[in-house]
């Protein structure tokens, strides 16, 4: 079965957190919602909840929007041009793009994890 997320778990999962009250920004989700087709989180006792295939297209338009600059028109117009399934082959394209950077994030999260495990059990950790 496909994994639900609610809209909190999400917004951490896409990095969405006020830095001062760490809190989950939900309402960025939702007005994403509001501007986007593609994204219609099933609703359960009016809670949203979003399967594996929302989360992917959530994090295209929020590494679309906050790392590439472009607006949200703009990344509409990609959605609907479909050229994100058209690129995948391209090593310049916006979804090579995406893909780097996931995997740069990924990474870095498996060496610290790495570091931690070779630190584990010392005397003085660097």
């Amino acid at each position: 079965m496909n994994k639900l997320y609610n809209i909190s778990e999400t917004a951490k999962i896409l990095n969405l957190i006020n830095p001062k009250s760490k809190k989950p920004l939900n309402h960025v989700l939702r007005f994403w919602e509001k501007e986007f087709e593609l994204i219609r989180p099933k609703k359960i006792n009016n809670r949203r909840y979003y399967n594996s295939k929302q989360l992917e297209t959530l994090k295209m338009i929020k590494f679309l929007l906050k790392n590439k600059g472009m607006t949200i028109s703009g990344v509409k117009k990609i959605f609907k041009s479909k050229i994100n399934k058209l690129d995948d082959s391209k090593t310049n394209s916006l979804k090579a793009d995406y893909y780097k950077s996931y995997l740069k994030i990924k990474s870095k999260k498996l060496l610290d994890k790495v570091n931690k495990l070779k630190n584990y059990g010392k005397k003085n950790p660097p």
